[in-house]
């Protein structure tokens, strides 16, 4: 098929046609996916399970109208791994399954009240330095695990980087995906595989599902990241809205874009799995071969549900040895960090006001450096402890802290990814 022919966002094309473009799809949020429940102690195989679940919601509750892929988010990491050590990975996923109500709420309030309130909640200088805090915060996780074989995470981290960097096209957009398939073929020959549970699972299983524990802590050092993500998921609606070259913001509206997202990441949490967040890597799908269908997303959605169930499938996933993860999580932490940083820089923020440095400096230094208090019994620590304060000081600090008349870029709009 020619990559200049548009196919539209209702359009359903042959099934020739419309399994291969599906599996493009899978295969480019396959590899973040997976990276998720594998830092976090949590099943990849419910991971696959509930982002295709997750998707097919989403396009439901979106009308059919927005043809946009969920996967595992990464802004949950840090706090999911803090919360499984403290109490257990049940609590984490109660802390996740209220991360998907708080999106629900969010989506309510942002059908009778607008959006208005948001962007003042969560302007850039707020959003983007807590993203920053995000990939900084795992940068430590990176290192360690890398740490086991630094040649195996040089090797995977090399060919990620060549893939993102000199790759064109389809290749162009699955760089994790061929970072973790080189390094597993180049950790197989230095004799740091071992295939024996690969070679005893069945080809069909049942995933292991994992039922929430209530914990309040939990809740409160989790389902504040929403926040974040929500800011990202507004994002990534404006870029699919330039893409297909409709205004999905007013149809479906956003209000259902989100609402799709938090029913997606409250049934991961109650199932076992990590929260979901739509994907970028498979909007540039899309940007690339200009296949707008949510028949071919629907597709990849249903792909990621049958190969939950494969039992090879999920024992090879299991195999991949840490430092090939860790030479991933290299690149992928400092891209999130990264998009932080380009966040502030495209929407203006103006580093002279002093309102913006101190919003920033105080978000950065409590979050990457893990700082924690307690209200009471209950802890606040690191990614929540920042944003928290972040929003508190961007609402009570005035504008105009420099009497220069100086007055930051304060809109979400800028936050196109």
């Amino acid at each position: 098929m020619s990559q200049q022919r548009v196919v539209d966002v209702h359009e359903r094309l042959p099934l020739g046609q419309s399994l291969p473009l599906s599996l493009q799809h899978l295969f480019a949020m396959f590899g973040a996916t997976v990276l998720v429940p594998f830092l976090t102690g949590l099943n990849p195989a419910i991971a696959l399970l509930t982002s295709g679940i997750g998707t097919l919601i989403y396009i439901f509750l979106t009308k059919g109208m927005i043809p946009g892929y969920l996967g595992s988010s990464f802004a949950f990491i840090a706090p999911i791994v803090a919360v499984s050590k403290a109490e257990s990975p049940e609590a984490a996923l109660f802390g996740c399954l209220i991360s998907g109500i708080v999106y629900i709420i969010v989506a309510l309030i942002i059908k009778g009240a607008g959006i208005g309130w948001l962007n003042k909640l969560l302007p850039p200088v707020v959003v983007g330095s807590i993203v920053i805090v995000i990939g900084l915060g795992l940068a430590g996780t990176a290192v360690n695990m890398a740490s086991k074989n630094w040649t195996v995470a040089f090797v995977a981290l090399i060919i990620a980087i060549i893939a993102s960097a000199f790759f064109r096209g389809f290749l162009g957009v699955i760089p994790v995906l061929l970072g973790i398939i080189g390094g597993y073929i180049f950790a197989v020959t230095q004799g740091m595989v071992d295939f024996t549970k690969v070679a005893e699972a069945s080809w069909l299983s049942m995933p292991d599902f994992q039922t929430p524990k209530v914990s309040w802590t939990a809740a409160l050092l989790i389902a504040p990241v929403a926040l974040v993500t929500i800011a990202e998921h507004i994002g990534h609606l404006l870029v699919t809205e330039n893409i297909v070259g409709r205004n999905l913001m007013q149809k479906p509206g956003l209000h259902r874009s989100m609402l799709g997202d938090g029913v997606a990441t409250a049934i991961a949490g109650a199932l076992g799995g990590p929260p979901s967040t739509t994907y970028g890597e498979n909007i540039g799908v899309m940007a690339i071969t200009r296949v707008y269908s949510v028949w071919v997303i629907g597709g990849a959605a249903v792909f990621a549900i049958l190969f939950a169930f494969i039992g090879k499938i999920n024992a090879v996933i299991s195999s991949i040895p840490e430092p090939v993860m860790g030479g991933i999580s290299i690149l992928l932490f400092g891209i999130i960090a990264s998009a932080g940083l380009r966040m502030l820089v495209e929407s203006g923020i103006n580093y002279g006001n002093k309102r913006n440095l101190i919003i920033s400096s105080v978000i950065l230094v409590l979050g990457v450096g893990g700082a924690k208090i307690h209200i009471g019994e209950l802890p606040i620590e690191g990614m929540a402890l920042a944003t928290f304060a972040g929003i508190l000081l961007n609402l009570i600090l005035p504008k105009n802290i420099n009497n220069d008349g100086a007055v930051q870029t304060d809109t979400l709009e800028h936050q196109k990814k």
